[in-house]
């Protein structure tokens, strides 16, 4: 990683990184699955792993089901949250169609036991994969109600030993110094140090999620899923999204 002369970060160099996919873009806004969307992630992911990048990936539940959104309807919110882990694979099972489609192996693991579909979570065995080439993609959560799928990022990111965990969103492009959907005038920061964003309340992701890389001194970009080849750009540590460091 290299400096220009004003102190920005001028490549990220990544070999092994995590990535956080919304489930709210694999339905392409609406209820259920968007093939070409899927189809399209797919093909970035797989044009990084041509170049040599080992990529794990955490896919949200979000165009099928979310836990709270159900409790505020009146759902047992521990059952609505295993509603939505299913959801997360079944969004697993997509990209790995579409992963093997492009010639990619790949292996889904899950938190919770569902043997016909996919493997258990086994951190040493998910590394193997990712040394071999193959894409690894987590379901289920972390196979508990009440964590989010960006803390199940940051866990499995840490526990297979990533080099950074890639936070995309969906609406928003990086992080702001104010909420860039209530003011217009809101700047984007192309870095920034997890302290300072605690500092000016900013926020950036899942608060959990963000305690577990600021401790663990793990490199989190925070980028947006619209634009060309942006999922592709973000694996290959090109300068897109803000990134935010230990220090």
């Amino acid at each position: 990683m290299t400096t220009d002369g004003a102190g920005r970060t001028e490549n990220r160099s990544y070999h092994r990184v995590l990535l956080k996919l919304s489930g709210e873009v694999f339905g392409g806004g609406k209820i259920g699955l968007a093939p070409d969307v899927v189809r399209g992630v797919a093909r970035q992911i797989a044009q990084a792993v041509r170049e040599g990048r080992e990529v794990a990936v955490v896919v949200g539940g979000g165009n099928f089901f979310r836990g709270a959104e159900l409790q505020q309807q009146g759902m047992d919110r521990t059952r609505a949250d295993y509603m939505g882990m299913l959801g997360t694979v079944m969004n697993c099972l997509a990209l790995q169609d579409f992963l093997e489609k492009e010639g990619v192996e790949t292996r889904v693991q899950t938190a919770i036991a569902m043997g016909q579909v996919a493997e258990p979570y086994i951190p040493r065995r998910a590394i193997r994969h990712l040394e071999k080439g193959r894409v690894v993609i987590f379901g289920a959560g972390a196979g508990m109600p009440f964590f989010s799928t960006d803390t199940v990022s940051a866990q499995r990111a840490l526990e297979i030993k990533c080099d950074a965990v890639l936070m995309s969103k969906s609406g928003v492009d990086g992080v702001y110094n104010a909420d860039p959907r209530l003011n217009p005038d809101a700047t984007k920061l192309e870095e920034i140090t997890y302290g300072d964003a605690l500092q000016q309340g900013l926020r950036v992701v899942d608060a959990a999620a963000f305690s577990l890389c600021m401790e663990n001194k793990l490199p989190m970009v925070v980028f947006g899923m619209e634009g060309e080849g942006n999922v592709v750009r973000a694996i290959r540590g090109e300068r897109i999204g803000t990134l935010v460091t230990a220090d």
